[in-house]
């Protein structure tokens, strides 16, 4: 599936909150915790093709993600992704490790999740700062973007593994 999505860092959770739903979205999942592991080869081979490998958990379910290389784009995040959910945790781990795979980067995060009609959207609490996260058609991101009163300056395309790492080594 292709992935089409963009950050908005956000200082006010509530009022983002009360905002989406002004504008018509819905309120889908409660604020819920996630831990999200990122697994490479020991020559960081997805790394340098800027590609992903995570194991997702939220509590008991687990979720297995390859996110291809991103397309050329200045303003959105454009790449393939590939989800599928795995029953056990431990046994994945297992056959990552074995197949050659390294546990390179952990980190968690707190998600509260939205929908329209055409976008998926998340208000995100991580180590780097709250985050509005939209996924779906770039102008259906646009359009809804400057009726929440922020323009393609304000968008975002790195990931949270990126935006981490950037707090970290100040």
């Amino acid at each position: 599936m292709l992935e089409i999505e963009v950050k908005i860092r956000i200082l006010d959770l509530k009022k983002t909150h009360n905002k989406l739903l002004s504008l018509g979205a819905s309120f889908i999942k409660p604020r819920y915790f996630e831990e999200n592991i990122l697994y490479d080869f020991p020559k960081k081979t997805l790394t340098k093709k800027n590609q992903a490998l995570r194991l997702r958990s939220v509590g008991k379910k687990n979720i297995l993600t390859y996110k291809g290389e991103p397309q050329k784009s200045r303003k959105f995040k454009i790449r393939n992704e590939f989800e599928t959910q795995v029953k056990d945790k431990k046994q994945t781990k297992k056959i990552l490790s074995s197949l050659g795979f390294k546990q390179v980067f952990v980190y968690q995060k707190y998600r509260t999740e939205y929908k329209t009609k055409s976008l998926k959207i998340c208000l995100d609490e991580t180590k780097a700062g709250k985050f509005l996260e939209l996924e779906g058609k770039r102008e259906d991101i646009v359009t809804f973007t400057k009726q929440m009163g922020y323009s393609k300056d304000d968008f975002i395309k790195d990931d949270y593994v990126s935006l981490i790492k950037e707090i970290e080594t100040r």
